[in-house]
């Protein structure tokens, strides 16, 4: 019985992994409204500008995703699993606002997505096998880290991208929650090499998406 649940939950998450890399990005939302927005298009250097900011927003989402799918996937609790998934949803509505954004500025997402998700896959995984405490206190520091990359993007996004800036906003907000639920389900703090780890691998990423 417990080799088929085993079983389930790995094609599970195949299929996640395959829709999340391959599928188009589905929303439950619509995305946030955009005060201010003029409906001017922007000069080239700013679309330039927007549009690579978005593309690491995407790949940062399709990560994060992939990240709560290994944790779920070797979660050791029922409700800590549940707690993922639910997350991982939430972060599905973010990656489908920021593939619709890069659309409307002409731009692709990155083109490492897929190992984007492979590797953040794995690493979501070998954080949960050190229990759900570490797990939850991984998505903590996450998400924290993360509020700080949204805080520098909506510092460069351009003036007049009202657009972008009402996504990563919203954005933002859900990320400080997800982090903040975590917390307070028995999350544990990171020893400090291991965040200082994850800041240089975060910043190997967004700068390579930047351009790839």
């Amino acid at each position: 019985m417990g080799s088929d649940r085993t079983l389930d939950s790995a094609i599970a998450a195949c299929d996640r992994a395959l829709r999340s890399m391959f599928a188009p990005a589905r929303s439950s939302r619509p995305a946030p409204s955009a005060p201010g927005d003029s409906g001017q298009p922007l000069a080239e250097a700013e679309r330039r500008v927007s549009a690579a900011l978005m593309r690491i927003n995407h790949a940062g989402e399709l990560a994060a995703q992939a990240l709560y799918h290994g944790q779920a996937l070797m979660a050791r609790s029922a409700a800590t699993r549940r707690m993922l998934l639910e997350a991982a949803r939430s972060e599905s509505d973010h990656l489908a606002w920021c593939e619709t954004r890069l659309q409307e500025l002409g731009a692709r997402p990155s083109l490492l997505d897929p190992f984007w998700y492979a590797a953040s896959f794995l690493i979501g995984a070998a954080a949960a096998l050190a229990g759900d405490r570490t797990s939850l206190g991984f998505v903590a520091e996450t998400e924290r880290q993360v509020e700080g990359h949204l805080d520098e993007h909506l510092a460069r996004l351009p003036a007049g991208d009202a657009r972008s800036r009402a996504i990563l906003r919203l954005m933002r907000a859900e990320e400080i929650a997800h982090g903040a639920s975590a917390a307070a389900a028995g999350g544990a703090p990171l020893p400090a090499p291991v965040r200082a780890l994850m800041r240089r691998t975060a910043r190997v990423m967004t700068g390579t998406a930047y351009w790839l």
